[in-house]
C-alpha cells in the first residue's frame, strides 16, 4: 500500500496548505483527493511534487506492507 502521510509531514514542515501544492504544480481536486486517501497516482505527479518541495520521493511517500 502506498502511504502520503510523509507528504502531509513535509508541507506541515514547509507551512504550506495542500490547497497550495495543488496550485503551484497544476494538479486537480480529484488527484489531490487520491493523494488523500493514499491511492496511486501517475508517477510525473510524484515528480512534479518533488521538484516544487526539493525534495526525495521517500520524503513524500512510503510503501507499507
Amino acid at each position: 500500500m502506498i502511504c502520503y502521510d510523509r507528504l502531509w509531514k513535509l508541507l506541515i514542515d514547509k507551512h504550506m496548505n495542500k490547497t497550495e501544492l495543488r496550485d503551484r504544480i497544476g494538479i486537480s481536486n480529484a488527484t489531490l483527493a487520491k493523494l488523500g486517501k493514499n491511492e496511486p497516482v501517475n508517477l510525473k505527479i510524484i515528480e512534479s511534487i518533488c521538484r516544487e518541495l526539493e525534495c526525495g520521493i521517500e520524503d513524500v511517500l512510503e510503501i507499507t506492507f
